[in-house]
């Protein structure tokens, strides 16, 4: 067998062509692969003709427990993450906690001048003037409150800190710029405050399923969920059995949802759908995220891995 050395280079121009190859409009990554049955690829709907009826972009990446990447489509390009930043800050908060760098019941002081349109819980908490770490995390992720994730953000580094966070847990891509409602520009071309699919999954699952304390995993499962903000979403396309809970994001003109689910036979996952800049309304946008979740994990239901590595 000849050595690896011997191997025929490639040429630049060969190199390019590949790079610049079209990814092919389908759920199945590479390896790991699915023996799969006529009948599964014939129920299960194509996310390109999803995609196209929403008039919009659409990215789709789901994760196992392992942190294998199972199935995607452009899983790997750019979308805003609006309010979806907020499940990886709160497990940042929570780990931050667990290493000593603060308290969950340190109270944070703020004025009515912190106080966003949108943050329902801080606002019932204006007369007292403050909330605890513990409080302000969950209020991210169960209502999604804006004025809650900018009272957090300082304690991680800003921004900047959130982002290094990221970084530290293997995520090369996500980053945060701005905070609320800043972040939610979503100007066309622009990577800040952006992440993939594959990549939001990827880090959601690393920090669930392997680097956070039992603990600080379990707390955090249950602020996703309590959200109230997703039963249109991946929720509400479950096939018969799962559960999940997640942390949603809408940004006026994108429509996000990150979730963790689970099977009925108790295998967890991390699914991300996002929807960037679709003609339809709202109601139609997240009955678009619906039916991509169903036929990510109707398909993982019915699918058989052939064991091929």
């Amino acid at each position: 067998m000849p050595s690896a050395s011997a191997q025929p280079k490639k040429t630049p121009a060969k190199e390019k062509q590949e790079e610049e190859a079209p990814r092919l409009p389908s759920l199945l990554p590479p390896p790991p692969r699915y023996l799969v049955p006529q009948s599964v690829m014939a129920s299960v709907r194509n996310p390109k003709d999803i995609e196209q009826e929403t008039g919009g972009r659409l990215g789709v990446a789901l994760v196992d427990k392992e942190g294998a990447l199972i199935l995607g489509f452009n899983r790997d390009d750019r979308f805003a993450m609006c309010s979806t930043f907020k499940a990886p800050l709160a497990a940042a908060v929570l780990m931050g906690a667990d290493a000593g760098k603060f308290g969950l019941e340190g109270q944070i002081p703020f004025t009515k001048n912190d106080i966003l349109d949108y943050a329902p819980v801080v606002k019932q908490n204006r007369k007292r003037g403050r909330m605890s770490m513990a409080e302000l995390a969950e209020a991210a992720v169960e209502v999604s409150d804006n004025s809650a994730a900018n009272l957090l953000l300082p304690m991680l580094g800003g921004p900047q800190g959130l982002t290094a966070f990221f970084r530290a847990y293997g995520d090369k891509v996500t980053r945060l710029d701005r905070n609320e409602p800043t972040l939610n520009e979503n100007a066309e071309g622009d990577p800040r405050d952006t992440t993939t699919p594959a990549a939001m999954a990827g880090l959601m699952a690393r920090l669930l399923f392997r680097d956070m304390k039992p603990e600080s995993a379990e707390r955090l499962r249950g602020w996703l969920n309590a959200s109230t903000t997703g039963d249109k979403r991946i929720k509400a396309g479950l096939p018969e059995g799962w559960t999940s809970g997640s942390k949603t994001g809408t940004c006026g003109n994108a429509y996000n949802d990150v979730a963790l689910v689970k099977s009925p036979k108790g295998d967890e996952y991390i699914l991300a759908v996002y929807l960037d800049r679709p003609t339809v309304d709202q109601k139609a946008s997240e009955a678009a995220i619906a039916e991509a979740a169903r036929a990510a994990l109707d398909f993982v239901s019915k699918a058989q891995r052939s064991g091929l590595d």
